[in-house]
């Protein structure tokens, strides 16, 4: 947990000298990023983490393909047309985009996070890795991203081959794409290793409650300092 810890170092510091302005932290909305490899666990988690009353809600994607059976537009997708994912991926309004294959594409739309978080929400995005990346360096610290890692390349072959939905060729694809995954987990914020399930979720309710709880007590913090801070701006300005 030393990265988790020197993240919310990092916050305090920068909360407490942001700029000349003084300008300070104020307790916000977190946006919460977990990716991992498929198969992971991550979706479980993330519902999970839905359930305990965080006031935790689920980023609704985008993507270009149909709605299928009782799919509603802005529930389980914003359904797009090609033309229309390829407007926005030339104005530049995804936080992260990917095109699975020829005009299929899955995005996260940033004016819909804005919005969540305008709304007092906190966000939880289930992206892959490339994409919890770029999300991170869109929100900066405002963002913790938890990488979901499986115990082992063989475990995760086995969780695969487990759940009988997936052909042996897409298996060894997927195998493929998780060895690229843990190439990039140092990138996170947090490492959960998911070995045993109860024991990965309590560990993500923990980091989250446990983060929630640190920012509260900053912002308490913080709220005391900001009239000193303002006097003698005031002060200076005479």
């Amino acid at each position: 947990m030393e990265k988790m810890a020197q993240y919310i170092k990092s916050i305090e510091i920068d909360s407490l000298w942001s700029n000349r302005k003084h300008i300070y932290w104020e307790l916000r909305p977190d946006v919460n990023i977990l990716s991992g490899s498929n198969g992971v666990g991550k979706s479980t988690i993330i519902n999970y983490l839905m359930e305990q009353g965080l006031n935790i809600h689920f980023s609704v994607s985008a993507t270009s393909r149909p709605p299928r059976g009782a799919e509603q537009h802005g529930v389980e997708y914003f359904f797009l047309t090609p033309e229309e994912f390829k407007t926005h991926i030339a104005n530049g309004d995804f936080l992260e985009y990917e095109e699975v294959y020829e005009n299929r594409f899955y995005g996260t739309l940033k004016s819909e996070v804005d919005n969540q978080l305008a709304r007092g929400e906190n966000v939880v995005c289930d992206v892959d890795v490339l994409g919890g990346q770029n999300i991170k360096r869109t929100y900066g610290r405002r963002a913790l991203s938890i990488f979901i890692q499986p115990p082992g390349i063989e475990a995760l072959r086995q969780r695969l081959e487990g759940r009988g939905t997936d052909s042996p060729e897409v298996i060894e694809n997927r195998i493929a794409r998780a060895e690229f995954e843990l190439s990039q987990a140092s990138n996170f914020d947090v490492i959960i290793i998911n070995d045993d399930l109860a024991t990965a979720k309590a560990e993500a309710l923990k980091i989250v409650t446990d983060l929630q709880l640190k920012l509260l007590r900053l912002s308490k913090k913080l709220a005391a300092t900001i009239i000193p801070f303002h006097s003698v701006t005031l002060l200076n300005q005479r």
